[in-house]
C-alpha cells in the first residue's frame, strides 16, 4: 500500500518563509483595517454540524465539503463559508445584541474544489459582517471598507464588479422554471454562456421576462448601463436598476469611479444566499477574485432572528501570492545581529541577545560550536553584523 507521509493532500501545500511572512503580513494589514471601523472579532469552530450549511437557502453541494462524523454518528463539516456560522451565532448567543454588529474573521476555510481548478482546498479568510444596519448605510460601509482593503494591497490595478442578485431573482420568479433549471439558467447568466442560454430561454417565446433575463449578461460596463438597462428591463425591475446606480454614484464620489464595473449579470452563486447587492474585488495578477461579498438579507432568519446583513470576505492567501509576486520574493527581515558564542560562554551570549531584543533589535543566537559557520549562517541570513561572545567580552565583526 501506497504512504503518503511525505505528501500534503491535493489541494493543500506547506507555507514556509516568505510565503509565511506574507500571509502574515495580509492578516495583520487586514486586521487593524477592521478594527479601526470598529469591528469585533469572533472565532468559529473549525467543525460545524451538517445542517448548519444544508438548507434551501444556505445549501453547500455536497461535493464541495470534507465531511466527516463525530463521536456520536453525527454528520460533521470542515468548515467551507464563514458566514453562515456567524449567521448561526446570530440567532444563538448574539439574539439579543444591540444592533448594527460589526464583526470580523480571520480563520481558515476548507472546500474541496475539482481538482486542475487552481483553487486551494485550505486557504485563510478574512471579513467583515454587518448585521441589522440600514440597507443603503450598511452596504456603503461594506464597500468602502472593501476599497480600503483593496488599497492596501498597494496595487494600483485593482477592480471592482458590482451587480444585484434581486434582478436576476425578480426577473427568474416570472418564469415556470424547476429548482434544477433555475440553478442551471443562474449559471448561466453568471458565465455568459450565451449558447445554453438561448437554448433555455426560447422555450418561453417571446415573454419579456425570458427577454429580460437573456439581456443580463450584455449589460456590463460603465455608467451607460443603467441608461441602456432602463430601456431593456420591465418596470418592476426598475427600483432595484435605480438603486445599484446609486451605490455605482456613490463609489464614484469616493473616487472609485475609474475602478468599477457594473455587471447585471452577476447574479451570485447557483447556491448563494445573496438577496441584493453582490461584488466581487480582483487584482491583475490573480485571475479570480480576492474579495467577493453582497447583502443576504434571509439568511440569518433560518437561524431564528429575522435580521437583515452585508458584508464581505477576502482570500488572504491570493491576496499574499500577489505580494509575494510584487516583492520578489524578499519579504523576511534580516536579523540586526547574529551572536555566536564559545563553548564557556553560552549564557553570557544569551543574556546579551536579551539585552539588543529589549533595545529593540532583532538577535538570533547561532547554536553552533564553530564560528566560521556563524559567519557563514550570517551571510545567508543578510545579517550584516555578528556579535562574537568569548570570556574577554563581546567582540563585533562586520559580515560582507
Amino acid at each position: 500500500m501506497k504512504k503518503y507521509d511525505l505528501l500534503t493532500p491535493e489541494g493543500t501545500r506547506d507555507l514556509i518563509f516568505d510565503e509565511s511572512a506574507a500571509l502574515r503580513s495580509i492578516s495583520e494589514k487586514l486586521r487593524r483595517i477592521f478594527t479601526s471601523h470598529g469591528c469585533t472579532e469572533v472565532i468559529t469552530p473549525g467543525l460545524e454540524f451538517f445542517d448548519v450549511f444544508n438548507n434551501k437557502s444556505r445549501h453547500y453541494p455536497q461535493e464541495v465539503l470534507y465531511k466527516l462524523t463525530d463521536g456520536k454518528g453525527r454528520l460533521m463539516v470542515m468548515r467551507p463559508d464563514t458566514t453562515m456560522p456567524i449567521a448561526r451565532l446570530v440567532g444563538t448567543r448574539l439574539r439579543t445584541a444591540p444592533l448594527p454588529l460589526k464583526l470580523f474573521y480571520d480563520q481558515t476555510i476548507y472546500r474541496a474544489n475539482p481538482k486542475e481548478s487552481g483553487r486551494d482546498d485550505e486557504f485563510h479568510q478574512s471579513g467583515v459582517e454587518i448585521i441589522g444596519g440600514e440597507t443603503m448605510r450598511a452596504d456603503m460601509e461594506a464597500l468602502s471598507v472593501a476599497a480600503e482593503v483593496m488599497q492596501s494591497f498597494d496595487v494600483d490595478d485593482y477592480r471592482f464588479e458590482i451587480g444585484d442578485s434581486g434582478l436576476f431573482t425578480l426577473l427568474s420568479s416570472k418564469l415556470p422554471l424547476k429548482e434544477q433549471e433555475l440553478d442551471d439558467l443562474r449559471e448561466y447568466v453568471m458565465s455568459k454562456n450565451y449558447p445554453a442560454l438561448d437554448e433555455m430561454l426560447a422555450k418561453f417565446g417571446d415573454d419579456r421576462y425570458a427577454r429580460a433575463v437573456g439581456c443580463l449578461t450584455r449589460l456590463f460596463g460603465g455608467n451607460e448601463v443603467f441608461g441602456e438597462a432602463a430601456r431593456l428591463l420591465p418596470e418592476d425591475a426598475l427600483p432595484i436598476l435605480h438603486q445599484l446606480e446609486k451605490v455605482y454614484n456613490s463609489l464614484c464620489a469616493l473616487g472609485m469611479g475609474g475602478k468599477v464595473t457594473v455587471d447585471l449579470g452577476f447574479a451570485g452563486k447557483s447556491s448563494n444566499y445573496y438577496t441584493g447587492i453582490v461584488f466581487n474585488g480582483y487584482i491583475a495578477e490573480y485571475g479570480m477574485p480576492v474579495l467577493s461579498g453582497g447583502r443576504y438579507d434571509k439568511l440569518i432568519a433560518d437561524f431564528g432572528v429575522d435580521v437583515p446583513a452585508t458584508g464581505f470576505a477576502v482570500n488572504e492567501n491570493a491576496a499574499a501570492q500577489v505580494l509575494l509576486k510584487r516583492s520578489g520574493g524578499m519579504l523576511l527581515p534580516a536579523p540586526d545581529v547574529m551572536i555566536f558564542a564559545d563553548d564557556e560562554s553560552i549564557v553570557p551570549a544569551i543574556v546579551h541577545c536579551r539585552r539588543l531584543i529589549a533595545d529593540g533589535m532583532t538577535a538570533e543566537y547561532a547554536d553552533l560550536a564553530d564560528a566560521d559557520k556563524a559567519r557563514e549562517l550570517a551571510k545567508s541570513r543578510g545579517c550584516k553584523r555578528l556579535d562574537i561572545v568569548t570570556a574577554d567580552g563581546v567582540k563585533t565583526e562586520s559580515i560582507g
